[in-house]
């Protein structure tokens, strides 16, 4: 079976995204959400000006009863007239995903929640834990600096029963380039005096406390969770240049004796570094995530390049989609097509055998993620 035949079918575990929005969208808040900036110009832009756009009135149009290549006011306005509900079942059922890995820690309020992508796509759905927003929820209860580690191991311990991983972002927060070492007790104490008492004077809990951060990703190691770790492509809250995944080699190296699976999301432009990461070290993974979707038929050569040096085996697929089923479908589509025509391409110039391709399809696609995750084998 040629490889782009076999990816039409392939069923994918999409290892992190968020959930969908139940809102009407007008055109100013679906580019809120069709975007990584937070002022991403005047409404409509995305949808007529972007590589995404291109895409979503290309493919996702023909899923709503449109032409491809239907303008952008006309996709906008047969979204409003589907509904959301009826938009999100037709773009999510032509997704091909099996598995969504919900991180659920951000704007939860406004997006469907794992038992609900779960009813609205007919697949399964799993939670994934945000470390820190556990931890700033803490923050509007009577919980102490003294007893801030207690308090918070409990927490973490209670929100994670049944999450299928955690996920941390000190990217955003700090940096990736922190102090691998865990923090000593003392140290998380005064911090968490210290931020506590910034929590209550601003009205708002943030947390941006560098050892704070770092007791609370140490924290998650102690529950044995694959732990993912926003790299790289995002919005305004980060420094790019900090968001480089070498540059946290030392919590890696730090981590490795206690088996903690170690998942790199979306990386661009550090996708080769990630990738070299996932050669070298046995417990870390990585994936091209949202980078996929905003980069229309670039999104190609940034496939190609994720597969220079990285086993296949390390290889993990995610959509990073949050709020549109747009993002899942878009992710889906061109990560389906880009490893297609790379494996095509290789499979023309007899660079590996139709058995190898559908190996290494089944792999990246959800064998990979079953084995990082601890599910167990396909049934």
């Amino acid at each position: 079976m040629a490889g782009s035949s076999l990816l039409e079918s392939v069923p994918l575990i999409d290892h992190h995204c968020h959930g969908v929005t139940f809102a009407e969208l007008g055109a100013a808040e679906f580019d809120k959400l069709a975007s990584e900036s937070s002022a991403p110009g005047r409404p409509g832009r995305m949808l007529a000006a972007s590589q995404l756009g291109v895409v979503v009135r290309a493919e996702c149009a023909p899923l709503l009863g449109l032409p491809r290549h239907s303008s952008g006011d006309e996709y906008q306005a047969r979204r409003l007239e589907l509904g959301a509900a009826e938009v999100n079942r037709r773009l999510l059922a032509a997704t091909g995903i099996s598995w969504y890995f919900i991180d659920t820690g951000y704007r939860g309020g406004e997006l469907l929640i794992p038992e609900q992508m779960a009813a609205v796509s007919g697949q399964s759905a799993r939670e994934v834990v945000r470390l820190e927003a556990v931890a700033e929820q803490l923050a509007g209860t009577d919980v102490s600096a003294d007893g801030f580690a207690v308090a918070y191991a409990s927490s973490l311990a209670k929100a994670a029963q049944g999450a299928v991983g955690l996920k941390s972002i000190i990217a955003y927060r700090f940096g990736l380039d922190f102090d691998p070492e865990r923090p000593a007790r003392r140290d998380v104490t005064r911090a968490a005096g210290d931020w506590l008492r910034r929590c209550a004077e601003d009205g708002q809990a943030r947390l941006d406390d560098p050892v704070l951060l770092r007791h609370v990703l140490w924290a998650g190691v102690d529950l044995g969770l694959p732990l993912q770790f926003h790299v790289g492509f995002g919005d305004s809250d980060i420094v790019l240049h900090r968001c480089d995944p070498a540059r946290m080699t030392g919590f890696i190296q730090a981590v490795q004796p206690l088996d903690t699976q170690v998942m790199l999301l979306h990386c661009y432009p550090y996708h080769r570094q990630a990738g070299y990461l996932a050669h070298v070290y046995p417990h870390v993974w990585f994936d091209t995530g949202s980078a996929v979707s905003h980069s229309g038929l670039g999104s190609l050569q940034l496939i190609r390049e994720s597969l220079e040096v990285a086993p296949f085996d390390k290889v993990l697929f995610s959509t990073d989609a949050f709020g549109l089923a747009e993002l899942y479908l878009s992710g889906a589509l061109l990560w389906r097509r880009g490893l297609a025509q790379v494996m095509d391409e290789w499979l023309a110039r007899d660079w590996l055998s139709a058995a190898d391709a559908e190996r290494f399809a089944a792999m990246m696609a959800h064998g990979n993620a079953r084995r990082a995750y601890g599910l167990g084998e396909q049934p």
